[in-house]
């Protein structure tokens, strides 16, 4: 996997504002207000900054917090996890590992198979349909 680096000038003038601050700044959107958390459409979820793989919509369920919501990554390579102790709590962020955006966090609370909760951020992602 080849790594992509930018300079923080370069970030800006490709994201939006808002996508900059939650991918570049791990800033968080409101709950409930992102353009992915009741998004049903069949396909893939990418990262805003280059584009990888991340979610498949078969993985995408209701979790009920407001965010988009995802059982398992299409492949683990491409989601790296970090020991995030920001707002005085214990969490795991999520990243993509080819441009180090920030996604959201994992938690160990998802339903089967994996028992886990990506919960990520609409701003963090764009969306690539494909036909079912």
């Amino acid at each position: 996997m080849q790594k992509i680096t930018k300079s923080d000038a370069q970030w800006q003038t490709e994201l939006s504002p808002e996508e900059y601050d939650v991918a570049r700044q791990k800033g968080t959107e409101r709950a409930f207000t992102g353009r992915y958390w009741d998004h049903h459409e069949h396909g893939i979820y990418r990262c805003v900054g280059c584009g990888t793989a991340l979610f498949a919509s078969d993985t995408k369920f209701d979790a009920g917090c407001g965010w988009p919501s995802y059982f398992q990554a299409i492949d683990p390579a491409n989601v790296r996890e970090e020991r995030d102790t920001l707002h005085g709590m214990v969490r795991t962020e999520v990243l993509c590992n080819v441009c180090d955006s920030h996604l959201g966090h994992v938690f160990p609370d998802g339903p089967p198979p994996t028992g886990l909760r990506y919960c990520i951020n609409s701003l963090s992602m764009t969306f690539e349909p494909v036909q079912a």
